[in-house]
C-alpha cells in the first residue's frame, strides 16, 4: 500500500481530541491501523499507531520481538512495511513515513 502524505494531510480534518482522530484513521485504513503504544511527553498523552503497508513483512517483524534472539535487519523493507502515526490527546497528528 502506498501512502501519499500530501493526500492524507489534505483530506484530514482538524481533530478536537484523540478519539476523533483515531476513528478517522480507523475508518480510512480499517484493520491496517493498529495501536502500538502510548506515552506521556511533556505532560501530554501521545498515542502511537502503525498503518500497515506490507502485512507479510510487518507480521514477520512483529513476531521477531517474541523471540529471545538478536534482531538483524539487513534492509529497509522492514521499516517500509508500516507508517507511524502519532496522535496526541488533544487531536494533534504527526505522520512519519
Amino acid at each position: 500500500m502506498n501512502i501519499d502524505l500530501a493526500v492524507i494531510t489534505e483530506e484530514m480534518p482538524d481533530f478536537q481530541h484523540h478519539e476523533e482522530a483515531r476513528q478517522w484513521f480507523k475508518d480510512k485504513f480499517k484493520n491496517d491501523f493498529l495501536i502500538r503504544s502510548s506515552d506521556t511527553i511533556d505532560g501530554r498523552k501521545i498515542f502511537f499507531y502503525h498503518i500497515i503497508k506490507n502485512p507479510q513483512v510487518y507480521q514477520k517483524y512483529m513476531e521477531s520481538f517474541a523471540k529471545p534472539v538478536n534482531h538483524e535487519i539487513t534492509n529497509m523493507e522492514t521499516f517500509e512495511s508500516y507508517t507511524t502515526v502519532e496522535i496526541s490527546e488533544d487531536g494533534d497528528v504527526s505522520i512519519y513515513l
